[in-house]
Parts: C-alpha cells; sequence; structure tokens
C-alpha cells in the first residue's frame, strides 16, 4: 500500500502558496479597515484592492478598469451571462455556446431560456474541440452572445479561443470565455483573443478559495448581478474580501511569472502517466486531444468498471483523484462532457481524471499507475461484464 498521500485533483482545487497565504495574513487582522471608509485604515485597504486589480489587469493585458473582483468562478459566469442578456436584450434573444460547458454555464443558460432566451448547445467533435465553422453556421440576426470555455475541466482540451473571438468581432457579437481552468496555466492576452468577457477563479492556481474575478472590456454594458452599496464601481455591491483579492492577485503573478517551467514540469508528469497507462492496463481509452489539451490534465475511461469504485481503492491507498468535475460528484449520471465526445454511457462511468499540479513528482507517477494496474484488475475480476 501506497505510504504517502498523492493529490492529483489540481482541478478541482488547488492548496493556497506559502507566499500567497504570508501576503494574506495581515489583511484578516491588522489590516481590516473598510474599502468604503474614507479615514487612512479604510484607505489603505482600498488602495491594496486597486493594485491587486492592477497585478489582475496585467497578468490578462487589459485595463484597470475592466476587472471586477467576484466571490468565485461561478459568480463571475453567472454574472457575464445574465448581465449581458439584461443589458442587450433588445438587441436580440439568443446566444450561442457548447455541450461540455462547465455547469455554472449550462444551468445559467437553462435559467435564461425560461427567461425567453433561446439557446444553440453546438456539439464538440469526438476529439472534444468546437469547429469554429460550426460556431459560424449557428449564428443569427438575433446572436448577441457567444460563450465558450477556454479550457475543458474534465477533459482539459483547449479550445480557439482566439479564432473564436476573431469571428465573433466580424459577425459584432459579444463573447464571453470561462477561463477558470487556463488561468495561471495558459498565457492570456484578451486583446489578442478579441474576448469582451473573461472569468477566472484564484483557488484553481493556488490562491484562496471564495474569490474570483470578471474582465468586461471597457464600453461594455453589463446590469449588476447584486443591488447594494457602490462598490466595484457600482457594478457589484458587497464589501469586498480583501485578503482574498490580495491571494488571488498574488497567486496569479506568481503563477504567470513561472508558467512556462511548472507547464514543463506537469506535462512531463501527464505525458509518463499516459505512456505507462496505455502499455500497462489494457481496455483503456484516453479521453480528449492530446495535444491541444491542459499539460496538467489526463483524462482515462476504464472499460468494464464503476469510476466510484476506482476512486474509493485509491483513496484507500491515499491517492486523491475524480471522475469529473468536483461540482457535479453527487450525481450518479455519467458526465455529459464524455458523452459528448460520443463515450456510451457504460464505458462514459469508468472514467479518471488526473490533473498534476507543481508539487507531483515522477515517483507519484510510478505510485499511481501502479496502484491503477491493480485496482482496475481487482474490478474487472468483480464485474460480470468482463471476459477475463
Amino acid at each position: 500500500m501506497n505510504s504517502k498521500n498523492i493529490y492529483l485533483d489540481h482541478g478541482a482545487t488547488t492548496k493556497v502558496n506559502d507566499e500567497v497565504l504570508k501576503e494574506m495574513i495581515p489583511w484578516f487582522s491588522n489590516n481590516y479597515g473598510n474599502p468604503s471608509s474614507i479615514y487612512s485604515l479604510g484607505r489603505k485597504s482600498k488602495e491594496v484592492i486597486e493594485n491587486s486589480r492592477l497585478i489582475v489587469a496585467n497578468a490578462l493585458n487589459s485595463k484597470e478598469s475592466e476587472i471586477y473582483f467576484t466571490s468565485c468562478g461561478t459568480e463571475s459566469n453567472n454574472w457575464a451571462l445574465k448581465g449581458i442578456c439584461n443589458a442587450y436584450k433588445k438587441k436580440g434573444n439568443h446566444i450561442i455556446t457548447t455541450n461540455i460547458e462547465h455547469h455554472s454555464i449550462l444551468h445559467t443558460l437553462k435559467y435564461l431560456e425560461k427567461q425567453g432566451f433561446l439557446v444553440t448547445y453546438v456539439p464538440v467533435e469526438k476529439n472534444g474541440i468546437v469547429s469554429v465553422e460550426k460556431i459560424k453556421k449557428a449564428i443569427r440576426k438575433d446572436t448577441i452572445l457567444i460563450t465558450v470555455m477556454y479550457a475543458n475541466n474534465e477533459i482539459g482540451t483547449i479550445q480557439p479561443i482566439k479564432e473564436i473571438g476573431k469571428l465573433s468581432k466580424e459577425f459584432d457579437i459579444l463573447f464571453h470565455t470561462d477561463a477558470i481552468q487556463a488561468a495561471g496555466t495558459i498565457n492570456i492576452d484578451v486583446d489578442d483573443l478579441n474576448v469582451d468577457l473573461l472569468s477566472i477563479s484564484a483557488h484553481k492556481f493556488y490562491g484562496p478559495k471564495g474569490v474570483g474575478a470578471l474582465f468586461v472590456r471597457r464600453g461594455i454594458r453589463i446590469d449588476n448581478l447584486l443591488h447594494g452599496g457602490a462598490q466595484e464601481k457600482t457594478r457589484r455591491a458587497a464589501t469586498e474580501n480583501i485578503a482574498n483579492i490580495v491571494g488571488l492577485a498574488m497567486a496569479l503573478k506568481i503563477a504567470v511569472n513561472n508558467i512556462e517551467k511548472y507547464n514543463k514540469h506537469i506535462k512531463k508528469l501527464r505525458d509518463l502517466t499516459a505512456k505507462l497507462v496505455i502499455e500497462q492496463i489494457p481496455e483503456t481509452i484516453i479521453n480528449g486531444d492530446m495535444n491541444n489539451r491542459l499539460p496538467g490534465n489526463i483524462n482515462f475511461a476504464f472499460r468494464y468498471i464503476e469510476g466510484e469504485g476506482l476512486l474509493l481503492f485509491l483513496d484507500i491507498n491515499k491517492i486523491f483523484a475524480s471522475s469529473g468535475s468536483a461540482c457535479t460528484s453527487g450525481s450518479l449520471d455519467p458526465s455529459h462532457v464524455l458523452l459528448a465526445i460520443g463515450l456510451p454511457h457504460e464505458i462514459a462511468h469508468g472514467s479518471l481524471r488526473l490533473t498534476y499540479g507543481w508539487d507531483n513528482s515522477e515517483e507519484d507517477v510510478y505510485i499511481v499507475v501502479n496502484e491503477l494496474k491493480e485496482i482496475v484488475k481487482r474490478l474487472r475480476d468483480m464485474s460480470p461484464l468482463y471476459d477475463k
């Protein structure tokens, strides 16, 4: 049995970087002033928020005035979709997306459909990547918004965001991307990508949970999601979470400054895992494109087993992984992403997502693959579907 904890679920969340935590701590205790207060303690809080806004803007190549802090990525996605649809509903009521978006997008779109908006769900190809041509064919005269995730949270596939951005600009349609899995791992330039709105969340790149940000290009109208005070330039009411905002900015800065070094490391671990698993465990499928995918993401489907049993045995062996999105872990249904790329239900149920982080090692890979071999064999021996 494995003797140490091996965390391979960085796609779900990451631990807070020690350097980030150090920057955050004073804003929980000594520097506790309300940023809306005019006295010096409050002004100090306001100043650090604006400095954090500048750091985030620099990381995304945007203007400071285009960055708004939120409570999480889900809020950023909700605000982007609801805010734009309400602000531009006189122009049209049609939205284009893909069928592999995160549920914070899909469920928000279902809500908007009940409000009278029409949504086209463009299917991705079998490699998990959407065709720009299919996006183009879905455009109508009443299309007001295209929303496509930058990188998929389950199978790691990276979408042609720059090309879709160019298309949206050509047709004068607003374009939002959920970059929550991409930020801190992919260099993002909002001007180069031609995106109008972009969502990020700190806990995906070694920042704290409970804070995110939304980029809104200057000149774009967006209705408020929260109403109350005049915080965030009157667009988002709520007393700012100063410590978490500081943490988000510091974590993003560290990630962006070290992006090439970290990506080289985790990609090496990912590729080694893929090679060993395919060589040593028969009847295994790699889900998603191996070239256009996040460097630390690998997603397998093992025939003739249930993913839940696989995760439980891995947990017993101190290996922490997932079968898909952490946001749907309570669901008994197979992943909508795996079904979208053509996997049948019975195979989609046997999926495993491993997402590597900065502190994983080659030793971790060999331990995990050895454990996987034994666990998959045990589960298949128990399966009435497996023909030995």
